[in-house]
């Protein structure tokens, strides 16, 4: 049973959370405030994994059983537009605008949840991990012994979603969310007067027809039953009014799910960027990086999900086979190394609380979603963990 006491102690620690956002490895305050509260609850707590995460452990009963429950800590460098919002960040130029504040505050509530219980029989890590924004957080945890020092059988996560009605839990076997790559294309020409083109090698032109040639490289070039995005964001040179440029700078992404896609956009990338300069007697270099591993789910670990959502939401707020989404998030990299799940809690939609899209100055997590969320978590554990 949720009693009042359990949701205001969500709501205070949510609010606390986002008066004090912090950027992606800085998390020193964040990390003192979860480490303090986990070590109150009498947890087993450990400081500094991969930067600034936090990993305390709950163990209970004999059996050998270990799940992974993770909450991302990191705020974006946006400044909150919200007046009288009276939690609102107290630091300027950072605030939650992705909601990592509810999510640390669910797995700190299923934490207490779990204690208060006791109804498993294993051991639960309750994983605080830094820089999801930037696809970075995850491998450092990993790289700094993640899962050697604290061996998981699966972990599980969630992601706040505007649009989707609030308190609903969306899931999916297989590819949920998106890699995404970035790019750079560094274009260089002759620059020379606009009065006497016939001197110049102008990589205004080249770059412009690589921009359109790029958008063929999905239509064209990837295999139709595999979704794919390349995007060109970025258009940069060095030219004037009356100058042609001597450099241009094209940057994008791409979005994908299969590795294998993500290596032919590459390639195509490179081949026609190299054919339209080489046609045109300009040079160029194309920079292509993989920021974020596409979030793959394990079908075990999503009928692991299905079971706990229906428990703590019921089958008419549970999508089990959501359409997947291009955005990314910094999960998929834990999910190459060990089986897990990853799913949507609803924020809201419509023009009601929580619809404000993420990554906007006036977005907010929708706090009656708070107690969904623990209890999702502390299900996953229950039933994965059963007496």
């Amino acid at each position: 049973m949720i009693t009042a006491n359990f949701e205001n102690q969500l709501l205070q620690w949510r609010h606390h959370l986002h008066r004090n956002p912090e950027t992606g490895f800085n998390e020193n305050r964040t990390s003192d405030y979860v480490a303090t509260l986990l070590g109150a609850m009498g947890l087993e707590v450990h400081r500094g994994i991969g930067g600034t995460g936090v990993v305390a452990s709950l163990k209970l009963g004999h059996a050998g059983g270990v799940i992974g429950l993770r909450a991302d800590m990191d705020a974006l460098a946006i400044t909150e537009n919200a007046p009288h919002r009276p939690y609102a960040s107290q630091f300027p130029g950072c605030m939650h605008a992705c909601g990592h504040d509810g999510h640390m505050a669910m797995v700190l509530g299923a934490a207490r949840l779990l204690l208060e219980r006791r109804d498993f029989d294993g051991t639960v890590r309750f994983i605080f991990q830094p820089a999801e924004e930037h696809g970075r957080g995850a491998l450092a945890m990993i790289e700094d012994g993640l899962f050697e020092r604290f061996p998981v059988d699966e972990i599980y996560g969630v992601h706040n979603m505007p649009g989707l009605p609030a308190g609903h839990i969306a899931t999916r076997s297989g590819g949920i969310m998106a890699s995404e790559d970035n790019f750079v294309i560094r274009i260089t020409g002759r620059g020379g007067h606009a009065a006497r083109p016939h001197m110049a090698v102008d990589p205004l032109l080249v770059g412009a027809e690589i921009v359109l040639a790029l958008q063929s490289v999905v239509s064209r070039s990837v295999d139709p039953a595999q979704p794919a995005v390349l995007s060109c964001t970025e258009f940069i040179t060095d030219g004037l009014r009356n100058a042609l440029p001597g450099h241009v700078t094209i940057k994008g992404d791409t979005r994908s799910y299969a590795p294998e896609v993500q290596h032919q956009l590459e390639r195509r990338m490179r081949e026609i960027c190299g054919g339209i300069c080489a046609a045109h007697g300009a040079s160029c270099e194309v920079e292509y990086t993989h920021e974020f591993a596409p979030t793959v789910n394990w079908p075990q670990c999503v009928d692991v999900a299905v079971q706990a959502a229906m428990a703590v939401v019921g089958k008419d707020r549970l999508e089990p086979a959501v359409a997947p989404m291009m955005v990314s998030e910094d999960f998929g990299a834990f999910l190459k190394v060990v089986p897990g799940a990853f799913a949507f809690i609803g924020n809201g939609d419509g023009a009601g609380p929580g619809s404000v899209p993420l990554h906007n100055a006036a977005y907010d997590f929708n706090d009656s979603v708070l107690s969904v969320g623990a209890r999702y978590f502390a299900e996953i554990a229950r039933v994965r963990l059963a007496l």
